[in-house]
């Protein structure tokens, strides 16, 4: 059973650590303090670490930590420190998003599994491909794909020996994971570093439909979709709520743990909901699984949503009748608290103390005896014990060499040196010999990994300082004007809808040479197959992407490729990562950073870097449709239709008057985006040596912020105050207004 499915926990803190271990769970994720994707949990210590995964072994329960977040320059150092101490451990691999860490791991830790996180929104071939290459064993799938997506994915996956993981409960995000980017511009909380603030969740003016939370989704559960997930292949079914408290995380891993072994035994699927609906809920949705996107996966209530189903199960309809809900549900959780209190009470995580005894006299080897809690074993020098004046066994002396036996997993605890004759010593070698020896013991007979030290990366031998070029984002026939004039390099942004519009596509670029194709972020099924006969029909020069699975196409093509804004470019071993595995040519620099996050970024030779200084902000991109909630739509549900037909605008306003738009272009998925466009030209003042070209987004976005000159008298207005950064604030503050450059203000 355990290798046919595997079940994965939540561990939020040690408690739901426990809850998960006793209710079944075959494997838990969890994070440490820093370095993962959920902040706001509890998370554990690294003292607790190694007693967490001794008593998860007990039980044949895994653990997988989790380090997925984006990793500032700043953190390599800290992190590989952090990598130096895990690969020590018995952790049972690790979860990663930043493609640099990726990289380290891959370089300088190979024994350690890796998986690859949900923030790498991976949804087609290609990315699993380029995620194979940096060696992650297992992927978690994007939560919007459904099971016929699924399928085909997980069948791919097994055929280049990579697993596929599938959330199949708990929270939903309304955009896709890791180009959520609306915490990060409201207030520095960016959702790629573990920091999301959840505004998806909050009140607004109540819209057009009489919404006040018009982007609150249902939570997740494919209880009943037991059976399709097993045909379809996926191995791990996961979990979502590391910030949810232990009595939820024993309901919900003990409710799958039934359902699992009932289809392993081929017995009948549980249909009794009533556990899951006990504790925190927003009521269900499997419709992204069934892929049957609809307006009923929204809920207009962040909170929880157990009183009002169960109210409505009981057919209440008095405010007495809705208070006995509430007392019996408040009664259930009560009984649910101290069951899983009782059954983990007696769980141990404490670090094990060993018992050191040392023994030897004159002319005799030295003896160090050191009991463990599964028995004592001894370790004896090859030289024999000699007088000295100087560096002979006194107390103090034993003390230190002796608790330097300690590790992660065991302290010393006593030391008995009474069998030692006074003033005896061996030699230093000896004494580093027997201290390795037990450390390999102690370390379950294997070699400790000795740390790795980073070689310093050496900036590129600064040339004399060239001005950055100007590159340009389109996405209407109408503008490709633009490209005649050859200062300047035009991207052409293909639409998400690839599929239906490939023909049109390839007769634009085989009859326009100059446009530089730009791939979106989200290229699923046969909208990625689409791309990949793009580049084969029109074979480009080069490319722009935000869809690593098309990078990693490109690559196998031999056709020069660009990482995109979206591919969350923040460290220099994010760049060599790309250059050395797939013979990426040049990146954006996330505008989730700043300048100081930035400065000490170091570029690979014959690699050049990009930054965005002026584009409408995408705060998120969602596979739903947010005009359901907002000014309404009269299809109940969005589907391939919709997306290479609809383009709409609507707005919400927050309860603090901040506005969003949201936006539908034509082949493309719905989007959100800030009220004001970003403009930030200090950026190449500041970073003068950086980067080698400067980026312009002229979609047409119908943002709040407005432009008095047409395209071409704009694009004049990017190219002198390129060329010239005396007056960095002239001429476009004119021409260009509202603008906000926050994000660079503020960093992460």
């Amino acid at each position: 059973m355990k290798n046919k499915f595997e079940l994965l926990a939540p561990g939020g803190d040690i408690e739901s650590i426990k809850a998960a271990i006793v209710a079944g769970a075959d494997a838990i994720y969890c994070g440490l303090d820093q370095f993962n994707a959920r902040n706001r949990a509890s998370n554990v210590s690294f003292d607790n670490l190694n007693g967490i995964v001794r008593l998860a072994h007990q039980y044949d329960c895994k653990i997988f930590l989790t380090l997925n977040i984006n990793i500032l320059e700043s953190e390599i150092q800290p992190i590989v420190r952090l990598l130096n101490k895990l690969v020590n451990t018995k952790i049972d691999g690790v979860i990663v998003q930043d493609f640099g860490l990726f990289h380290i791991l891959k370089e300088h830790f190979p024994t350690m599994d890796v998986h690859a996180s949900t923030q790498t929104n991976t949804h087609n071939e290609g990315q699993i491909l380029f995620l194979q290459q940096l060696t992650a064993s297992r992927v978690n799938l994007s939560r919007e794909l459904n099971i016929r997506e699924i399928k085909h994915l997980a069948q791919f996956g097994h055929q280049h020996n990579v697993l596929m993981e599938v959330f199949v409960h708990g929270s939903y995000c309304v955009g896709f994971s890791g180009l959520c980017y609306i915490s990060s511009v409201r207030n520095g909380n960016s959702g790629n570093r573990g920091r999301c603030s959840q505004p998806c969740r909050d009140q607004y003016q109540t819209t057009a439909v009489g919404k006040d939370y018009p982007l609150n989704m249902k939570d997740n559960s494919a209880f009943s979709d037991m059976a399709a997930l097993a045909d379809a292949g996926v191995y791990s079914l996961k979990v979502e709520g590391r910030i949810k408290k232990a009595h939820y995380v024993h309901t919900v891993v003990d409710s799958w743990r039934k359902q699992i072994d009932r289809y392993c035994q081929s017995e009948e699927p549980l249909t009794d909901t009533t556990a899951l609906h006990t504790v925190f809920n927003r009521d269900f949705s499997n419709s992204y699984l069934q892929g049957d996107i609809n307006k009923s996966m929204f809920i207009d209530n962040p909170r929880d949503n157990s009183v009002k189903h169960f109210s409505k199960i009981y057919s209440c309809t008095t405010t007495e009748q809705v208070q006995q809900v509430k007392k019996k549900l408040y009664d259930d959780k009560s009984v649910i608290i101290q069951a899983v209190e009782a059954q983990t009470k007696d769980l141990d995580i404490s670090i094990h103390l060993l018992d050191v005894s040392l023994s030897g006299t004159e002319g005799e080897l030295l003896t160090v005896t050191v009991t463990m809690p599964n028995g004592p074993f001894s370790v004896s020098s090859t030289s024999a014990l000699t007088k000295a004046a100087k560096h002979s066994f006194d107390t103090p002396t034993i003390k230190k060499w002796v608790n330097s036996f300690s590790n992660a997993e065991y302290h010393v605890g006593s030391i008995d040196h009474s069998q030692l004759h006074d003033g005896l010593c061996i030699p230093f070698k000896e004494k580093a010999a027997m201290k390795d020896h037990i450390a390999y013991v102690l370390n379950g007979s294997k070699i400790p990994v000795r740390p790795v030290e980073l070689p310093k990366l050496t900036p590129v031998a600064s040339q004399q300082a060239v001005t950055p070029s100007l590159n340009v984002l389109i996405s209407s026939e109408a503008d490709i004007a633009l490209a005649n004039d050859s200062a300047i390099n035009v991207y052409y942004q293909l639409p998400e809808a690839l599929h239906c519009n490939l023909k049109a596509m390839i007769s634009t670029f085989n009859s326009n040479d100059a446009l530089i194709p730009w791939f979106p972020a989200i290229l699923i099924g046969e909208n990625y197959q689409a791309a990949i006969e793009f580049l084969k029909n029109v074979k480009p020069k080069q490319i722009v992407t935000n869809n690593n699975g098309v990078g990693f196409a490109a690559y196998q093509l031999g056709i020069p490729w660009i990482a995109g804004p979206q591919m969350n470019v923040m460290n220099s071993y994010s760049l060599k990562c790309m250059k050395e595995e797939f013979n990426c040519i040049g990146a954006f620099i996330s505008n989730e950073i700043n300048q100081k996050q930035m400065r000490h970024i170091v570029k690979p030779e014959s690699f050049s870097l990009f930054y965005s200084i002026y584009h409408p902000i995408m705060l998120l991109t969602s596979r739903q449709c947010l005009f359901h909630q907002t000014v309404g739509c009269k299809k109940k549900r969005f589907d391939d239709k919709c997306l290479r037909k609809c383009d709409k605008t609507a707005s919400i306003m927050s309860m603090k008057d901040a506005s969003f738009v949201v936006d539908k272009q034509r082949g493309d998925h719905n989007a959100l985006y800030s009220q004001q466009n970003y403009l930030n030209v200090d950026v190449l003042k500041e970073l003068p040596d950086l980067f080698d070209g400067a980026f312009v987004d002229l979609r047409d976005i119908k943002t709040e912020t407005q432009v008095t000159v047409d395209k071409t008298t704009l694009l004049a207005a990017f190219k002198q105050q390129i060329a010239s950064m005396d007056d960095i604030e002239s001429p476009l503050v004119d021409i260009v207004t509202p603008t906000t450059k926050a994000q660079y203000e503020k960093g992460l």
